[in-house]
């Protein structure tokens, strides 16, 4: 029994996939704060470009009568 426990003490076979894990967390909290950081600059970049279309759209169709 005591060999038994022993064995079991020293078995580090499951460390490994909880080592991952974490990593997997980690890194899962590391890109959400990252888009957060970004997601104000972006959201301003398309509308930006949106307002471009639209006026490029407006031009040719008028353009066109």
């Amino acid at each position: 029994m005591k060999e038994l426990l022993i064995k079991f003490w020293k078995d580090e076979e499951g460390a490994t996939a909880i080592e991952y894990g974490l990593i997997a967390g980690l890194m899962a909290v590391v890109v959400i704060a990252g888009l957060a950081l970004v997601s104000d600059g972006l959201d301003d970049l398309f509308t930006a470009i949106q307002t471009k279309l639209e006026g490029t759209a407006t031009e040719v169709g008028t353009a066109g009568s």
